[in-house]
């Protein structure tokens, strides 16, 4: 009997979390945004400032090149779930061993590009994008100023984290 009585309290329970999760999701907004405090957002939009004008761009700089960072997971990620799919299919056993090296390589690759990213930071960068394809090894660096110097220093220090099989490119956004 105890063991029913506590089934009864959990269904009760997770039924419950149902209707307050289906509530939660189709009710309407009030119409007020949380980061606004209440106010209408066109009183917040006339006194905010330039100083809170650039902390947005740079935000949403740094927000792009996440997108990017996302697009490029995500793309070697259905990379690998086709090759894990031919593993699966393939009756060869040599050719399992090469779909595995490719799989290992996307892993790689993904690693070389996070490396390289944070040591460019730590070359006082705010941040970096880094994107390897067909040999060729593409890195955009935000940056209020630079110089040739400074470009030259981005592809040493990348030539030296991958070799000199891959061709580098560096360009920097100012904005």
């Amino acid at each position: 009997m105890l063991l029913k009585k506590q089934t009864v309290w959990l269904l009760t329970m997770l039924s419950l979390v149902v209707v307050l999760s289906v509530y939660y999701v189709t009710s309407e907004p009030d119409g007020r945004e949380m980061t606004t405090n209440g106010k209408n957002t066109t009183e917040t939009d006339a006194k905010m400032s330039d100083k809170d004008m650039k902390i947005i761009t740079e935000a949403a700089g740094d927000e792009a090149y996440e997108t990017v960072r996302m697009g490029l997971m995500d793309k070697r990620s259905k990379e690998k779930t086709e090759l894990a799919s031919q593993v699966a299919t393939e009756a060869n056993v040599d050719e399992k061993n090469k779909l595995y090296g490719k799989m290992k390589e996307i892993d790689a690759i993904g690693v070389k590009e996070r490396t390289i990213e944070s040591y460019i930071k730590t070359l006082g960068y705010s941040d970096s994008l880094v994107k390897i394809e067909d040999n060729q090894v593409y890195v955009t660096v935000k940056a209020k100023e630079h110089s040739k110097a400074d470009a030259v220093d981005i592809i040493r220090l990348v030539r030296d984290e991958i070799g000199t099989e891959y061709i580098p490119t560096v360009d920097f956004d100012t904005k």
